[in-house]
């Protein structure tokens, strides 16, 4: 494990943190986002990248596809930016096309400076305080990712976060998968363990209606090459069938030869293709699996909730595990 300083901002200064496994298996995750820059796991030719990022910390101040970012306060959209609490109403930054509020508002987590908290080895762990009113959330949010790796070929994600007043939280991980580096991910096949989906409306705000995949392009239950189907940036209601750890599968990829299984504890996944990636990217050169809360949950009242009060902790964990295929 190695730790460097890759700049300062807003006072803070940015980690990076390299950490590595005996089989080979090595990421590097750095505070600005609290994200991923790296992710190198065994595959018959040796390591091979399977997350996207960018080479220095210039590419993550700007970042506009949130690439293997912490999104929040909370991830996805929040219709009109607004929700109600305990009887008042709050407005929220409108960050896409100044109707929504996309994954935390104007600056979010995901572009925000972290604290370096804990290191060794293996694992990273992150912090945030983000006070009262920042992005027109109510309360004092500290929130906490940890990073881990974990034989074979496991990088485990790690989320906490309390509260002094009432407020929302869903923070998600958007790191862009890809098993076969530097060609399209519509070649790879995708399972994805729900039987439900949130359909959503013109803004990608959910109607409010929980609708079975079946007989619809968006059934994955079966694994799928992604050019076989519809552009996907949906939110999967996961079939939850935790196993003794608490975690429930949530989807399978497979391509290039390397089996991407992601188990959470999340409720939803967000499965985004990558259509809209830029330069230096390429339109669908990952795919983004985001374990989270539902969008637009702070108006859906029976959606799962993402309200948090102070004396409670919120937390989710998600492993992402890579195996050759078989």
């Amino acid at each position: 494990m190695t730790v460097s300083t890759i700049g300062t901002i807003d006072g803070v200064e940015i980690a990076a943190v390299a950490l590595s496994l005996a089989d080979g298996t090595a990421a590097t995750v750095i505070g600005f986002g609290a994200s991923v820059q790296s992710l190198t796991v065994p595959a018959p030719e040796g390591p091979r990248p399977v997350v996207l990022g960018y080479p220095d910390l210039a590419g993550y101040l700007h970042n506009p596809g949130y690439v293997g970012t912490t999104a929040g306060r909370h991830a996805n959209r929040i219709g009109g930016g607004r929700f109600t609490l305990d009887g008042r109403t709050y407005q929220l930054g409108l960050n896409e096309r100044g109707r929504t509020h996309l994954h935390g508002g104007l600056r979010g987590f995901s572009h925000r400076p972290w604290r370096l908290v804990a290191s060794d080895a293996t694992s990273a762990t992150f912090e945030i305080v983000s006070p009262d009113g920042e992005e027109g959330y109510p309360g004092t949010l500290t929130a906490r990712v940890t990073y881990t790796l974990a034989a074979p070929a496991t990088l485990r994600v790690t989320m906490t976060a309390t509260t002094d007043a009432p407020t929302m939280v869903g923070l998600a991980h958007h790191s862009y998968f890809t098993l076969a580096p530097g060609r399209a991910v519509l070649e790879h096949r995708l399972a994805v363990h729900a039987a439900h989906i949130t359909p959503v409306d013109a803004d990608l705000i959910p109607t409010g209606e929980i609708a079975p995949v079946a007989g619809t392009p968006f059934d994955l239950r079966e694994p799928r090459r992604l050019a076989d189907g519809p552009r996907l940036d949906h939110n999967y209601v996961l079939d939850a069938t935790p196993a003794d750890d608490g975690l429930h599968p949530a989807a399978t990829v497979i391509g290039g030869g390397l089996v991407l299984t992601c188990r959470t504890t999340a409720p939803g996944l967000q499965v985004y293709d990558g259509g809209g990636l830029g330069v230096p990217f390429f339109p669908h050169a990952g795919l983004c699996l985001e374990p989270q809360t539902f969008p637009d949950g702070p108006n859906k009242p029976h959606f799962p909730s993402p309200v948090l009060r102070p004396g409670e902790t919120w937390r989710q964990v998600t492993e992402y595990a890579f195996a050759p295929e078989t």
